[in-house]
C-alpha cells in the first residue's frame, strides 16, 4: 500500500529512516471527485510545491519525444517528484483539498504505470498521465 501524508513538520529525519508518503490522513472512495474552481478562478498552488508539479509536467512532455520508451524508469522519475511534492506540502484549506482531488488520482496513475509490464497498457497509462496535466492546468496555477 502506498501511503501519503501532507503536513508541514519541522522535525528532521535521520539518514537511515525511510521517508514514506502516506494516504493515511485522507479518506478516499473509488469515485472520482470533481475539482472545483475558486469562484471561477484557478487555485494558486504554493511555489515550493508547484516547482515539482512543473518538473513532472516537463518530464511528461519530454518523454513524448523519446524514441526508446522505458516506462518503468519514467515512472520512477515521476515518483521522485511526487515524493518531493508531498514532503514540501505547505498548502491548507480549500486550495489544498482541491489539489488533492487532482493529486491522489495522479499518484494512482503513476503507481499503475510503475507496475505495468505490458507496453500497450503502459502507453495507455502514460496518456492518462498526460491528460491529468491538462486537468491540472484547467484548475490550478
Amino acid at each position: 500500500m502506498f501511503l501519503f501524508s501532507c503536513s508541514n513538520t519541522t522535525s528532521e529525519k535521520s539518514n537511515q529512516q525511510i521517508e514514506t508518503a502516506t494516504y493515511e490522513d485522507h479518506q478516499h472512495n473509488n469515485e472520482t471527485q470533481i475539482i472545483e474552481l475558486n469562484n471561477g478562478v484557478k487555485w494558486k498552488v504554493d511555489d515550493n510545491m508547484l516547482v515539482h508539479i512543473r518538473n513532472m509536467e516537463n518530464d511528461v512532455q519530454a518523454f513524448t519525444t523519446t524514441e526508446q520508451k522505458d516506462f518503468g524508469l519514467f515512472a520512477d522519475k515521476l515518483q521522485k517528484n511526487i515524493d518531493l511534492l508531498t514532503s514540501n506540502c505547505t498548502m491548507k484549506g480549500k486550495a489544498h483539498d482541491e489539489l488533492h482531488k487532482w493529486l491522489l488520482p495522479y499518484i494512482d496513475l503513476v503507481n499503475e504505470l510503475s507496475e505495468t509490464e505490458d507496453q500497450a497498457e503502459a502507453a495507455k497509462q502514460f496518456q492518462n498521465i498526460q491528460t491529468s496535466f491538462t486537468t491540472f492546468n484547467q484548475y490550478f496555477q
